[in-house]
């Protein structure tokens, strides 16, 4: 996993005066018993790495706590408040603006982060600078021409989807046992209300029963492709 973590210098990055960086956002939550604490955290730094790979981005490291109230009554599970993350990624972008790279795509791999949604609409108000990756649009299209079988909604946790990412990019950290996991859980809608544990009792919201590192590879050759319009937006190419 070392390599998703630039190891880049600070000559590195002066040869390479990237316009636009790279922040992979993730959480430490519960993800059942068989995969990682750390799963959105993989999840936001393989999709970074890809992008800033291969679009020559300037890669940071990511952000590992995120808002993860959902999942507070599950063990592991930390979370932080929503202004903090807000003041986090904030300040992270008003570094970077003065430091001379003033375009920031943000990969965001937890759901509950909607606070991004919000800083990102202030951040661009003079001027695109700042996209919040994926959209639920490039995220339709990287499941569709991955080949994914579960719908988006059944795909809500630690199902096809994350499962696929984690077999291609960091298969050492899925457990055996993972393909007994799948569970549905259709109707969802008090979730904000009673947290995840009112809709599933092993922390699965999903089939990962239904991954393969081949899935995840796709996933993640879409999505690069993806970013580049984000890329046109916030770095003018």
């Amino acid at each position: 996993m070392d390599d998703l973590i630039t190891q880049a210098t600070s000559d590195d990055e002066h040869r390479r005066g990237a316009v636009v960086a790279v922040l992979p956002i993730g959480s430490f939550e519960q993800h059942g018993k068989h995969l990682p604490l750390v799963t959105d955290t993989l999840v936001a730094c393989l999709i970074a790495h890809r992008i800033a790979t291969d679009h020559g981005l300037f890669l940071l490291p990511p952000l590992t706590l995120s808002c993860s109230h959902e999942h507070a009554t599950m063990p592991g599970t930390v979370s932080i408040s929503a202004p903090t993350l807000y003041a986090v990624v904030h300040d992270t972008w008003r570094s970077l603006d003065a430091s001379g790279t003033p375009g920031l795509l943000i990969v965001n791999g937890h759901g509950g982060n909607y606070v991004l949604s919000n800083l990102v609409q202030e951040l661009n108000v003079n001027g695109p600078r700042v996209s919040l990756f994926p959209t639920r649009e490039d995220r339709e299209r990287a499941r569709t021409e991955a080949g994914l079988d579960s719908s988006a909604d059944e795909d809500m946790h630690g199902g096809e989807f994350e499962v696929s990412l984690l077999l291609h990019g960091a298969p050492h950290v899925v457990r055996e046992g993972i393909d007994e996991d799948d569970h549905t859980a259709s109707s969802r809608s008090h979730l904000l209300t009673l947290g995840m544990a009112a809709y599933t009792p092993n922390g699965i919201i999903g089939r990962p029963s239904l991954a393969t590192a081949a899935k995840g590879k796709a996933l993640l050759t879409s999505f690069s492709e993806s970013a580049a319009a984000h890329l046109h937006l916030i770095g003018g190419r």
